[in-house]
């Protein structure tokens, strides 16, 4: 599993200078970083973006985190990097889906209280938290970390089975059903069905996006092992098994649920 961090720091010169740092814990295997964005706090104390994170798969995650943060915060709608919806909901559902808790968005808020506070938002995997947090802090920057959690896998999940339900009820109510009520039963049938073969097409659509990040993740993991020093091949080569398996788990529950949901629909 990956984490968040965000990295703030007083100003954009020392935030930039953070940002090479960073690439250079990422060449020397200290960790691995898989995405990464900067955003600074303006003189009307909104959040913008600095520097938009990677287009494709391996920036993704943390161009919807920014998006959401600078949504919550406040900023000019154009500057948003990958937010999922309008308005403040979208915001903080692109937040939640990532497993991102209130605490740690009131920690974001608290360090980065002073206009032009400017901050390295990044996607990494790291095996000790020692490395950055010395670096950075010697750069005069603050760490802060969350786990990255998928919420949006277990709400697919949760809705196929709801809707499954569903319609099996509605199906086993239209076989006891009068001649006088069955047309209107069949009715709610039909419409279950439809939303189930909706929540489908979600489904396959996230097992496509988790298969696309997994693989680009993995495929960065074997390119820095690559080109690692000795001694840090063996952290690295740990990151790749935790990625495998992780991918492993994770399209394991959405593939059961995409199997049920077709038994379901050709019943």
């Amino acid at each position: 599993m990956s984490k968040f961090v965000v990295i703030a720091f007083p100003n954009d010169a020392r935030a930039y200078q953070g940002t090479r740092a960073l690439k250079g814990l990422h060449l020397e295997g200290s960790l691995t970083l898989y995405g990464m964005a900067v955003i600074s706090k303006d003189s009307e104390g909104a959040l913008v973006v600095k520097e938009a994170a990677e287009t494709g798969p391996l920036g993704a995650a943390v161009g919807g985190l920014v998006g959401g943060l600078v949504g919550v915060f406040g900023g000019p709608v154009g500057v948003l990097a990958g937010a999922a919806g309008g308005g403040l909901v979208g915001y903080l559902i692109d937040i939640i889906n990532h497993g991102i808790g209130s605490d740690f968005i009131e920690k974001v808020s608290q360090t980065m209280l002073e206009p032009g506070a400017t901050a390295i938002v990044a996607e990494i995997g790291e095996t000790w938290t020692t490395p950055l947090d010395t670096r950075m802090e010697s750069l005069g920057g603050v760490v802060l970390r969350t786990w990255r959690a998928d919420f949006e896998d277990d709400q697919i999940a949760k809705e196929i089975a709801a809707r499954r339900a569903d319609l099996e009820q509605l199906r086993a109510e239209y076989r006891q059903a009068t001649a006088e009520t069955k047309a209107k039963v069949k009715a709610k049938v039909d419409e279950a069905k439809a939303n189930l073969e909706q929540a489908e097409q979600r489904l396959k659509i996230r097992l496509d996006v988790l298969q696309k990040e997994a693989n680009a993740k993995i495929a960065a993991l074997e390119k820095q092992v690559a080109d690692a020093q000795a001694d840090a091949k063996e952290k690295i080569r740990q990151r790749i098994a935790a990625a495998r398996a992780d991918l492993d788990a994770r399209s394991a529950k959405l593939k059961q649920a995409w199997a049920l949901t077709q038994e379901a629909l050709a019943a």
